[in-house]
C-alpha cells in the first residue's frame, strides 16, 4: 500500500466518523442514533485496518476486532435501552429519556 492509498483510506475513515457523529447529534430517534453510532465506529475501524496494512503488521486487524466487539456490545445495550424506553414512554424520541426516573 502506498502513502496515497493510505491517505485516501484515512480521508474515508474521517468522513465516516464525521457522518456518524453528525447523525448522532442531528437525529432525535434513538434507533437512528444507534445506527449513526455504528457508522461513527466504522471510521476508526477502517483507519486501523488501513494503518496496519500500510505498516505491514497485524495489529490493525487486532484493533479492528476490538472495535467490532465494542460495537456489538454497544448494540446489545443500546437496543435493550431502546426497548425499555419504548415500553415506558411509548416513543422512541431521545428527549423522552429525561423523564425516566427510578
Amino acid at each position: 500500500m502506498t502513502g496515497a492509498e493510505l491517505t485516501g483510506f484515512m480521508i474515508l475513515a474521517a468522513g465516516l466518523f464525521a457522518a456518524g457523529v453528525f447523525g448522532v447529534l442531528a437525529r432525535r430517534g434513538i434507533l437512528f442514533q444507534l445506527i449513526a453510532l455504528e457508522v461513527a465506529l466504522s471510521g476508526p475501524a477502517l483507519a486501523f485496518i488501513a494503518a496496519g496494512a500500510y505498516h505491514g503488521d497485524a495489529e490493525g486487524q487486532g484493533m479492528f476486532v476490538l472495535t467490532l466487539t465494542l460495537a456489538a456490545a454497544e448494540v446489545a445495550v443500546g437496543l435493550a435501552l431502546f426497548l425499555r424506553i419504548r415500553r415506558a414512554k411509548g416513543s422512541d424520541d431521545s428527549d423522552a429519556v429525561s423523564g425516566l426516573k427510578g
